[in-house]
């Protein structure tokens, strides 16, 4: 999961995936603007084929924050 998180960080930013780490976040990537986290969202959701709830959305604001978020919301999703 984390690899293909990574992936599509890579994508959306124009980097390579070893530049990304936990404390990748808005503050050091500086691609990483409104519009480009939107497009970071809808293309986990694609790829991961999930769909984060619309409160979720504003606290996906690190690399670590996502592998939490995408763990948190499989985890609803086995239970449910």
């Amino acid at each position: 999961m984390s690899d293909v998180i990574k992936s599509v960080m890579s994508k959306i930013f124009l980097m390579p995936q070893e530049d990304i780490s936990p404390e990748s976040s808005p503050e050091n990537i500086e691609r990483w603007d409104s519009l480009k986290h939107m497009q970071l969202v809808l293309a986990l959701e694609d790829e991961l084929e999930i769909t984060f709830p619309d409160e979720t959305v504003p606290n996906l604001v690190s690399y670590k924050a996502i592998v939490e978020a995408v763990a948190d919301l499989s985890k609803q999703l086995e239970c449910g």
